[in-house]
């Protein structure tokens, strides 16, 4: 039985450009950065799960909320297994960051979090997530209603075909997780704003963000998503 399972929609990525020295003190080990060039990538994400289950359960006030998440990408050292290292994740839920800090040793947060969707058929629909540390961020993006396939060799099959997680305990024990999910969809981004205080939000090591503009920004559809158990690499 999957640990989780969600739905999850209206994923807004911002993705830059930054020194591989700023990440590998958050590498687990067992895992190496997965480089396509000098530059290592990060990305502040947004995205709404939907009809949450836990062990195929639903939990009161937990079935759908948002979050907002800081992650890079690694490769399992010595393979080409590609997944997702996450430096923090937000939510408004707190039996959410419980469960995932003890269980899977992931970075969760509570704090408050907004989203407001405006879709549009026929025009451009936006989305917006907001979260609060001590000053409210924002960060939202306008998009065609068009769907797009993903290309391979594209940027949106780095940034979005990720299905495997790792977390680091006691920096000794690395863990992995599958995440289960059809190939994304994709939509042409129109707009953004990216307003948000990353040295407040993450740090001051990650304060670097504040001064840098993103490479790409990207706008994915979500699907149907299953979490599976954990294991020891």
């Amino acid at each position: 039985m999957s640990f989780l399972t969600s739905t999850w929609k209206y994923l807004p990525f911002a993705n830059y450009k930054v020194d591989p020295s700023l990440l590998i003190p958050h590498l687990p080990n067992g895992t190496e950065l997965d480089l396509r060039g000098d530059l290592a990538d990060i990305s502040l994400v947004g995205l709404r799960f939907e009809n949450t289950r836990i062990l195929n359960s639903p939990i009161p006030f937990h079935i759908n909320f948002s979050e907002i998440n800081l992650r890079f990408y690694v490769k399992q050292t010595g393979t080409d297994r590609r997944g997702v290292v996450f430096i923090k994740e937000i939510v408004d839920r707190p039996m959410i960051t419980l469960v995932a800090n003890n269980l899977y040793h992931e970075r969760y947060e509570t704090m408050p979090v907004t989203f407001d969707l405006n879709e549009n058929s026929k025009g451009n629909s936006h989305v917006k997530y907001r979260w609060k540390p001590k000053d409210w961020q924002q960060f939202s993006i306008s998009y065609e209603p068009e769907i797009l396939q993903i290309e391979d060799g594209s940027n949106e099959q780095f940034i979005l075909e990720r299905y495997y997680g790792y977390s680091e305990y006691n920096k000794k024990t690395t863990y992995e997780y599958e995440v289960c999910h059809a190939s994304w969809e994709h939509f042409k981004v129109t707009d953004f704003k990216i307003d948000v205080d990353f040295e407040q939000t993450y740090g001051a090591e990650f304060a670097i963000l504040n001064t840098l503009k993103p490479e790409t920004v990207l706008m994915a559809q979500g699907s149907r998503v299953s979490i599976e158990n954990k294991r020891k690499l």
